[in-house]
């Protein structure tokens, strides 16, 4: 079995996963008018998702450690999307929120279980790819997502969307379970290491460099989960287009947004492999909090639906070029505890995403304006710029600390 096989699957697995993720978005209209849903209450059903996504992100790291990336993730991945086709059958509110709920909790295995994987199947020297392909997929799922539902919609309703929609992961867990396996047949060479000596993994979340790496995502999350779920409405809405017109717009971020993980993936990997290495989580991350802050603040002050999704963009690619940065960070530091220790900055990531869901719709209606959200965001984002100069000092202090080298493992 390839190495470059896994990462293949994986991405496949993050593709389906964002697209039953972001579908919710799309059938925002026709679920509210079914079900008699205020914005109000679809902020409660997006952030029902988010809670009990960060809420199972540990267990789930912790289980991918302990069992491996194969049952857990063939578990999860039949799991939600059994949830998925579910939802095409809720008639209340109540019924709604527990079955989004569950739907989080299952899905909080895919990122940490895939961290696990990597972890057992790639060198340090490919890390910053592989994340940058998987997260690739996550935006290209999320992105087709909109087209794809307003397409169905189209012939269908929301509910046998929603039917239809589970199939691709039942498969793909079948698939995953009969072919994988959670060790490569010739084991990598481990004489040189990288990663610092494993913590306890208590002590591990509580250390300084894993609470400045989840402030980081936690900031880098209010931008991500804004283009996933309140984005397309808010465009639509603001600038009173069309549902086709403002699901194409809607995709244009997630689209751009792929291309800055694969290439912020290979950046991370090219500075890894030179002398700059020290700097190759940072450094990228860093520029990518910058754009993000510039888009952000770019988006109170247009006022045309070209230049909004323009600013979209640049917020959006911004956002994407941490991604890879921080998840490699975690196999650099987590070593054997990476899938949980993925999973603890995951966890405060999607805690900012059961935030930001509610934070939208009660800012844009308390204060009449979405810009008190979009400043809040710039604002979060120059703190993880902050955060990313004491998680490399950090690194690197760890590691001449215990000695280790900087030959990838």
């Amino acid at each position: 079995m390839s190495r470059y096989l896994v990462v293949a699957g994986l991405f496949v697995l993050s593709l389906i996963t964002y697209v039953d993720r972001a579908a919710i978005a799309s059938v925002k209209d026709a679920m509210s008018g079914d079900l008699g849903l205020t914005n109000q209450s679809m902020g409660a059903v997006f952030s029902s998702f988010a809670l009990g996504y960060a809420m199972a992100q540990i267990p789930s790291g912790w289980l991918a450690d302990r069992f491996g990336p194969r049952l857990l993730l063939t578990l999860v991945v039949v799991l939600w999307s059994a949830l998925t086709g579910i939802t095409g059958l809720v008639t209340t509110l109540a019924v709604l929120l527990v079955v989004r709920f569950l739907f989080g909790i299952a899905e909080a295995g895919a990122f940490p279980g895939a961290a696990r994987a990597f972890y057992n199947w790639l060198p340090s020297k490919e890390h910053g790819r592989a994340n940058g392909i998987i997260f690739a997929g996550s935006r290209l799922g999320a992105a087709a997502a909109f087209p794809l539902m307003a397409w169905m919609l189209d012939r269908w309703n929301w509910r046998i969307a929603f039917y239809l929609l589970a199939i691709p992961g039942l498969i793909w867990g079948l698939g995953w379970f009969l072919w994988f396996r959670d060790q490569p047949a010739r084991p990598l060479p481990c004489a040189e290491k990288t990663a610092a000596p494993p913590l306890e993994l208590g002590k591990a979340i509580r250390a300084p460099f894993m609470l400045y790496t989840m402030l980081q995502y936690f900031a880098a999350n209010f931008t991500t989960f804004l283009t996933l779920s309140w984005m397309l409405p808010y465009l639509k809405a603001e600038y009173n287009l069309t549902a086709s017109v403002a699901a194409y717009y809607a995709t244009l971020p997630l689209l751009f947004g792929a291309t800055a993980q694969w290439a912020t993936g290979t950046i991370v990997d090219k500075l890894y492999t030179s002398r700059f290495q020290s700097w190759s989580r940072a450094f990228p991350a860093v520029i990518g909090f910058a754009f993000s802050t510039v888009g952000m603040i770019l988006l109170c002050i247009v006022d045309t639906p070209l230049s909004a999704v323009a600013s979209f963009v640049i917020a959006s690619y911004g956002v994407e070029m941490t991604i890879s940065p921080s998840w490699s960070y975690c196999l650099d530091m987590g070593g054997p505890n990476s899938g949980a220790l993925s999973g603890a900055m995951n966890m405060m990531g999607n805690f900012s995403s059961f935030l930001s869901a509610n934070a939208f719709p009660f800012l844009q209606s308390t204060t009449g304006s979405a810009d008190t959200y979009f400043l809040m965001t710039a604002a979060l984002n120059l703190i993880a710029i902050f955060c990313w100069t004491r998680m490399r000092r950090l690194a690197t202090t760890l590691h001449a600390d215990s000695g280790l080298t900087a030959t990838p493992r």
